[in-house]
């Protein structure tokens, strides 16, 4: 029997998020042969949107002057409203901020499962399964979906570098309207607020020099600095040394700060908790530098050195100088 995986898009100031993407690959790659993946847009395509939703069977655009705004009461009462629970099987959303809200409230319109912290999703014989995240990331389980309905939340990264097949004919098109008594606006936006971002954005940088515990103390950041300057990087950091002043907000990376996918992730004095850990493990080339050999960040690292950092970086720094002058 034909089912349909729904995938609500998540806009972000004007452009469909790379998060969006995945869980349309995901659908893809778990959808059968009978079932038709969708994309639901709130408003119109962004431009250049359409590239992005090239891995749907169909699109819905959910258009009158406020269904853009995220407002995730209203979204998700108006989602319900359009889909046909009996034929839904799965719908999967980005665990975002915006997707944090909308999943769990069409989970509970519906009165249906909830998955969250998903990472890994596939279908063994009959049967879907979810792997997820637990204990903030220390442990992993098989959740087998057996519901009618589910709703799937995907972390970010999970199927970021799953390739499928590209479909041969274009995703149909369509276009609902939505009258003003379909739109909840008990809730209404107002505006975006921001922290200003008076610095570097650590998740454009394909290079990071990103320092810890073991950089010991703040007069020694001048030594990552400088190794970030040959690299042509930027240096960022765990929470620790955020909490400590030694670093803003906008340069941390884990659970708590931003999620960065550089080509180049060299961690120095890191040991590598889950919420760290969470923040930077789909970088292309992850390096790490601890003086403890059991650190759990070797455990993500493609290449580890065991070894003070104080004595590797200069050594690499010189190496680096002597190859550019080679050049």
């Amino acid at each position: 029997m034909s089912r349909r995986i729904a995938v609500p898009v998540e806009v972000y100031r004007g452009q469909i998020t790379d998060l969006t993407r995945e869980c349309l690959i995901a659908a893809r790659l778990v959808a059968r042969d009978e079932d038709e993946v969708v994309a639901y847009v709130f408003g119109e395509i962004p431009d250049h949107g359409n590239s992005a939703l090239q891995l749907a069977d169909r699109v819905v655009t959910l258009e009158n002057g406020q269904v853009s705004q995220p407002v995730a009461l209203a979204q998700a009462k108006l989602l319900c409203s359009k889909l046909d629970r009996k034929d839904t099987e799965l719908v999967l959303v980005g665990s975002s901020s915006w997707g944090l809200d909308v999943g769990p409230l069409v989970a509970a319109f519906w009165g249906v499962p909830l998955v969250a912290n998903c990472q890994g999703l596939e279908r063994r014989q009959a049967s879907l399964w979810a792997t997820c995240r637990i204990c903030a990331g220390k442990l992993l389980v098989d959740v087998e979906v057996g519901a009618q309905t589910a709703v799937v939340l995907l972390l970010p990264g999970s199927f970021l570098r799953k390739e499928v097949t590209p479909r041969a004919t274009q995703p149909v098109m369509e276009k609902e309207s939505v009258s003003s008594q379909e739109w909840d606006a008990r809730v209404r936006f107002q505006r975006w607020i921001e922290p200003q971002r008076e610095d570097v954005d650590i998740t454009q940088a394909e290079i990071l020099v990103a320092v810890g515990r073991g950089i010991e103390r703040q007069e020694n950041l001048e030594v990552a600095e400088e190794l970030a300057e040959v690299l042509g990087g930027v240096v960022c950091g765990s929470r620790p040394v955020v909490d400590q002043g030694w670093l803003p907000p906008t340069r941390q990376v884990g659970k708590s700060g931003m999620i960065v996918k550089p080509k180049l992730y060299l961690a120095m004095g890191i040991s590598g908790a889950p919420e760290h850990v969470e923040g930077m493990k789909d970088a292309e080339l992850i390096v790490a530098i601890n003086r403890d050999e059991r650190a759990p960040i070797f455990h993500v690292a493609h290449y580890g050195i065991v070894a003070d950092l104080f004595d590797v970086i200069p050594a690499l720094k010189e190496a680096l100088v002597a190859r550019r002058q080679e050049a």
